[in-house]
């Protein structure tokens, strides 16, 4: 009889961590540099404020964002470091207590109780840690809080996001900057939603409804914020 080979199914599960990232620095880096250029563009008469505003808010923001999610995802591990640490003491000075716990979190998934502490004893005998993670804590490979993929995900994100509005600054005319630089982000914002939406398994409407929503409303307030001051920057 021929042995066929097992694969594991592949699910977008699996992409949650540098998707999440990566869809939330391109977002942001589209969104916060068109809407520092227009804001800026609205209260300029020439071009060179509106270009050094744009990189100035590129650069910012694609260092803070690389930073800001490195300390998040961080701060994520260490939790998880820490309770997988009091998991492993618990398995050491409790055993047959713990060996109870995930009998009942199999027995409330279903299983009667026979079968549910025989499939507890079978995985604390394979790796007990491994079990108490996955099934009481919920930490699993697939969804581990990985920083450094995270930050650099979303930092290379928001610079590439970040740089379609500046080149848009670069070449549209000054006079219509503020209506050319909205259009021009909310195509890349649709185009956007639909790339994360198909990577993601999920709606790509949705996705394109939700993101031109807050694109334009956010892009809306930065251009009446510019005109309200009514200050020309030279």
């Amino acid at each position: 009889m021929n042995e066929e080979k097992f694969t594991l199914e592949k699910h977008y599960i699996n992409r949650s961590g540098w998707l999440r990232a990566g869809v939330l620095g391109a977002n942001d880096g589209i969104l916060s540099t068109a809407s520092i250029i227009i804001g800026v563009a609205a209260a300029s008469s020439t071009r060179e404020p509106v270009l050094i505003a744009g990189v100035a808010g590129l650069v910012a923001g694609a260092l803070s964002m690389a930073a800001g999610e490195y300390v998040s995802v961080s701060s994520q591990t260490d939790v998880e470091k820490s309770d997988l640490a009091r998991e492993q003491q618990e398995l050491i000075d409790t055993p047959d207590e713990e060996l109870l716990e995930l009998a009942k979190i199999y027995e409330s998934r279903g299983l009667t109780v026979e079968t549910a502490l025989e499939v507890a004893t079978q995985l604390t005998a394979h790796n007990a840690l491994e079990a108490h993670a996955r099934d009481e804590l919920g930490i699993h490979e697939m969804t581990e809080a990985k920083p450094l993929q995270a930050a650099l995900s979303s930092g290379v994100a928001f610079t590439v996001g970040g740089f379609l509005p500046v080149l848009v600054g670069f070449l549209a005319p000054l006079e219509w900057m503020e209506y050319i630089q909205y259009v021009a982000a909310i195509m890349f914002l649709i185009i956007l939603g639909i790339v994360a939406a198909r990577a993601g398994g999920s709606n790509p409407i949705k996705a394109v409804l939700r993101i031109t929503f807050w694109g334009t409303l956010a892009m809306g307030l930065t251009a009446v914020i510019g005109h309200l001051f009514n200050i020309n920057i030279a």
